[in-house]
This record gives structure tokens, sequence and C-alpha cells, in this order.
């Protein structure tokens, strides 16, 4: 069901370089009312319809076809205080190569790092196809300044990364200061900028498991879409709840609803918790069927995951052998 009803004038008022949704973003006011006024989520109908669509059973030709799509839809991460140089090299020469001893793997579509390792990562990757993403607005808390938080996104921009992945601030959210959160993303949109070169793509994290509520996930959805999101990201993969089926599948509609309405295509990142291909291709189903076969591609549809990858590895292996090779057929990051 979408969540809002769709108009014809909003798409044109894309095709004329008008600003769409203009009434809504005016002021606190307007921009909670509007959000407000989202119908509400019926909770029971989201979570049964994802566990219906996670039911779906996957099979042989369609089945490696679904690994292999989701191995090129991987955000492969390291966010640890212990990262290093070295391991940054390590997981990049993994994402550009995930199975040295099968040039067919598909490589993985970014490696996401924090700052200080974006440039590393460039260099590592130059060449490769693999996308640099980075996090960034004092991730994963966001508890920062504006001028701190925008400092890091220029210094992200500047090593070269193609992507940010920025949190909001969960708190001004939760308090119902709506429009702050709204000019914040409009902040980091405009640092993403590039002047000798393609813009980097922004990423909006949400960390769903601190908003509480469905309705929540859906008001976050349309804020960032609003403010200029080129992807809504589930979590940071930092707390205990992160990406699950049903919040998924609430972002899905929310994005499929936003075309309907505007014309404009936003891409979705479920991040913390994907472990496992059979839980990949779930996801991969939710895609299908909720917002359809256009964000079934790596520019639009992604899993920020670190273990995922080598799941899918030893899958595809025993898909093509029909042995199962065990751990020990992949590296460990």
């Amino acid at each position: 069901m979408p969540t809002t009803a769709p108009s014809p004038k909003l798409s044109a008022a894309f095709e004329q370089g008008g600003t769409p949704f203009a009434d809504a973003t005016g002021s606190d006011s307007a921009l909670r009312r509007f959000l407000h006024g989202l119908p509400g989520v019926d909770a029971v109908g989201l979570e049964a319809r994802a566990a219906s669509l996670g039911t779906r059973s996957i099979k042989t030709t369609a089945k490696a076809y679904a690994i292999d799509l989701a191995i090129s839809m991987i955000d492969l991460t390291t966010l640890e205080g212990a990262d290093t140089p070295g391991k940054v090299r390590a997981l990049a020469a993994k994402a550009a190569h995930p199975d040295p001893t099968d040039r067919t793997t598909p490589r993985t579509a970014a490696v996401c790092v924090y700052p200080d390792m974006a440039a590393t990562a460039v260099a590592a990757l130059a060449g490769s196809g693999v996308k640099v993403a980075s996090v960034a607005t004092a991730f994963p808390a966001g508890r920062a300044a504006l001028d701190v938080k925008l400092a890091d996104v220029r210094d992200a921009v500047a090593a070269g990364a193609d992507e940010i992945d920025m949190v909001i601030d969960r708190g001004a959210f939760l308090s119902g200061r709506y429009l702050k959160v709204y000019e914040e993303i409009l902040a980091v949109k405009a640092e993403c900028a590039r002047a000798d070169g393609p813009d980097a793509r922004l990423k909006v994290i949400f960390e769903t498991g601190e908003l509480s509520t469905y309705d929540n996930i859906r008001r976050a959805s349309w804020l960032g879409m609003l403010a200029g999101a080129d992807f809504i990201k589930t979590s940071t993969g930092k707390v205990a709840t992160n990406a699950t089926p049903a919040n998924t599948l609430l972002m899905l509609e929310a994005v499929r609803d936003f075309r309907a309405q505007t014309g404009v295509q936003i891409g979705v990142k479920p991040a913390g918790g994907i472990r496992t291909s059979k839980d990949a291709v779930k996801f991969l189903v939710l895609v299908n069927e909720t917002a359809g076969e256009d964000w079934l591609d790596n520019h639009w549809f992604r899993f920020g995951a670190s273990s995922l990858l080598n799941d899918l590895l030893m899958q595809r292996q025993k898909l093509s052998t029909g042995r199962y090779s065990g751990p020990d057929y992949v590296t460990v990051d």
C-alpha cells in the first residue's frame, strides 16, 4: 500500500527544475505536519508480509544468479578502532577479487571504511571498479557539532571517497526537531559536491534500532529522501537491532512511493546482521516483490556487511563443485 497518494504535479516540478514538497520543508511545523500526516504503519501486516516473502524458495540457476547478484551488492566493511592500512589493503584486494581461484566471481560494490582510511582504500582499489565508501558525521553516534561533522565529510571526499555514509542526529529526530535533521542532511549533501569530478553519493543512516517504531522509520525515510539522500540505510551495525526484513521492507515501500510521486529513484542499504546467503536471498526477494526489478542492481541496493561475503563464496563454490568447502576456503576478515 502506498504511503501517500501519487501526485503528477510533483513529477512535473522535478522536470522543470523546481523543488517538490517545498511547502512541507519550509518550516519545522510544516515538516512535522507532513511527516506525521503519513499513514500509520500496520506493524502486524508489515511483519507478516516480510515473513511470507522470506519463505520463497530459490533453487539451482536462480540461486546461483542471486548469489552472484548479492556479492555484487556488498559494501565490504571494516569499521573498527584496530583498523590498519594493511587490513584495509587486504580487504580491498578481497573486494576486487573475492575468490582468487575463480575470476568469474563478481567483485563487490564497494569497500566501506573510516575517513582516515579512505585514501588507503582509494589507492588500493584504483582501476578495479570497486567504489570507496566512507562513514562520516561522527559515526556511529553522530554526537558532534555540525562543523565537526562537515569537516569529517570534507576529509573523506578530499581523500577520494565515492560515497559518504552519514548518520542522522537521532536525538533531534526523536525529540521532533525534524528541520534540524533535514538541514543537516542538506549541509552534508552540499559537502559531497566536487568541482573536478562526480559528486560523492550520499547514504543516510537512520539507526532503525534506535527509532523505536515503524512509524518513525517511515518518517525518517521520507525525511532523508526529501533532503536529497541518494540512499537510505537502516543502521550502523553498532547497535543490538540492525537490518531486519520488516524495516527494510518498509524502506523499500518508501522509495517505491517516492519515485511514483517524483520520478526520482533512491537506493536502499540494509546493514548489520545479514550474515548468510539465505539471509541475503530473502532480502533480494523483498526488493523484487516490493520495489521491483529496477532496484535489483548495486547502483540502487547494497548490503552493508563483513562476514556475508564469506558465506556467499562458500555457497557459490558448493553450487559449482557439489562440495561444501568449509570456512578454510575463504579468508578471515
